[in-house]
């Protein structure tokens, strides 16, 4: 197949095993509410002809020589990642919000460098069972869930030294033909909309952390799996439509005694490569937030144009300095993503590893500032969108010419007009919504203290000391 349509993508969604759970219902995958999710992730495969995603939306597979989904490729040199980088931004800006699509194939990514690593180390045949893995999912062109962060428990404590061992997800039994393993992940934000589930560790491994050290791929209803899932959408509309292609779910994903095929399984007890195995996810995946990041900054910086505009006050030289610093923020955090695709390494496997550094500072910059230019954006609409009128009394026929009269603001521009920029505005600010989006825009892919520490381990302080030294005339 290599290339799917959306329609196939739907399709096999919908027959796959009810195994979602919300609001205390058993539901499959067609059920309406998860509607806004799926059409989002169906955009992904919608835009593969569109002309403006030439050259960016595709790929030729290392594997097979194939023409495959930008999404589902690994990648084997600096200009992979920057494509990835700036169709990940493209998507997000016209989908409205983040595409989701990132997750699993960063994930596999991840996986590629770390199977053959292990391989080489250890003699294992990992590496092998991905490549099979990889030209399958690739040949399907299906949609992959990483599930990184276990529940953890006590905090203070190593996945050994809990006392539920299950809080970390763990192997409790290895077979002749596979594993079965126990444990729950949380914060899965495209589970309910993705064939497969990859499962990678979610920290540093000591050597009694074994049971711990797995990572895995298994189909997202395979028996045992139970995803408990809510959903966040923008509000519903009555009357003023618009085509809106955002909707995200969030998964506590319980592996309850699931049985996985050794042919699935990429780590179990090598726990020195599990630990960088969850590094590396984290790598690629603050990679592509400085795609996705920087789109939200687009948004955020024509919505914040747009209301000082219908205000009237676009020309102020305050509004102007606000500007400023949105694209200032939004362009840093790309810069430092392309920074990171041009200093990108080549691992063993072929694959290329982004600059670990500059992928954390752009996503630190990024998270740290994300409050911000939403309290910009709340700065210059003032605070109608947090009392805004529901959408139906702007149909009354009693109340609607009263509202649309006391609505306007600059001249020229419509009481239609206003009402949808505002009505907008609240979705992104004050609805449930805009809540999600905002913590999640701060801890996805690692809080902004775990980027620290990733650029405090990574950069040479020492060669900084040394070059002081140098300058004061110190001798060791």
């Amino acid at each position: 197949m290599g290339i799917a349509t959306a329609e196939e993508y739907r399709e096999r969604l919908y027959r796959m095993r009810k195994n979602i759970y919300m609001g205390g219902e058993l539901i499959g995958r067609d059920d309406p509410r998860l509607k806004p999710g799926v059409d989002l992730i169906a955009n992904s495969f919608e835009r593969v002809n569109d002309p403006d995603l030439k050259g960016l939306i595709t790929a030729k597979s290392h594997l097979t020589g194939e023409e495959i989904h930008r999404l589902n490729h690994i990648h084997r040199s600096s200009e992979d990642l920057l494509k990835k980088q700036e169709c990940t931004r493209l998507l997000c800006r016209q989908a409205g919000g983040c595409i989701q699509r990132c997750m699993g194939i960063d994930a596999l990514n991840a996986i590629s460098v770390i199977t053959k690593d292990c391989d080489d180390a250890y003699g294992t045949e990992y590496y092998p069972r991905f490549v099979e893995f990889m030209k399958y999912f690739q040949k399907n062109d299906l949609v992959g869930n990483c599930a990184q962060s276990d529940v953890k428990g006590d905090r203070s404590k190593r996945p050994f030294e809990q006392s539920d061992p299950d809080l970390y997800l763990r192997v409790i039994e290895k077979k002749k033909d596979g594993i079965v393993v126990r444990g729950c992940k949380a914060h899965n934000s495209n589970a309910p909309f993705s064939d497969e589930i990859v499962v990678v560790p979610t920290r540093l491994m000591t050597e009694q952390d074994a049971d711990w050290a797995v990572a895995f791929a298994i189909p997202a209803d395979t028996p045992g799996i139970k995803q408990v899932v809510r959903i966040t959408t923008p509000r519903p509309r009555k009357h003023i439509h618009t085509k809106h292609f955002y909707g995200v779910a969030d998964s506590t994903t319980i592996f309850d005694d699931v049985f996985v095929p050794w042919e699935r399984v990429f780590l179990c007890g090598e726990t020195y490569f599990a630990s960088f195995l969850a590094m590396l996810f984290a790598t690629y995946h603050r990679h592509s937030y400085t795609g996705c990041k920087p789109a939200m900054t687009d948004l955020i910086l024509g919505a914040s144009a747009l209301v000082a505009e219908y205000n009237g006050v676009a020309d102020a030289s305050h509004v102007k300095d606000k500007l400023s610093d949105l694209i200032a923020v939004g362009e840093l955090v790309y810069a430092a993503g392309i920074a990171a695709s041009v200093k990108s390494t080549e691992a063993a496997s072929g694959t290329h590893i982004p600059n670990i550094i500059y992928t954390n500072v752009g996503r630190y910059h990024a998270g740290v500032s994300l409050y911000h230019e939403y309290e910009t954006l709340a700065d210059l609409a003032g605070g109608l969108p947090a009392t805004l009128p529901l959408e139906d009394d702007f149909y009354n026929p009693e109340i609607q010419p009263l509202l649309e009269k006391y609505i306007m603001r600059k001249d020229g521009v419509s009481a239609e007009n206003q009402h949808r920029l505002f009505r907008t505005l609240s979705d992104m600010l004050c609805s449930a919504f805009a809540g999600v989006a905002q913590v999640g825009g701060l801890h996805g892919g690692g809080s902004p203290i775990m980027e620290k520490i990733a650029i405090r381990n990574q950069y040479d302080i020492d060669s900084c000391k040394r070059l002081v030294k140098m300058h004061c005339g110190i001798k060791d």
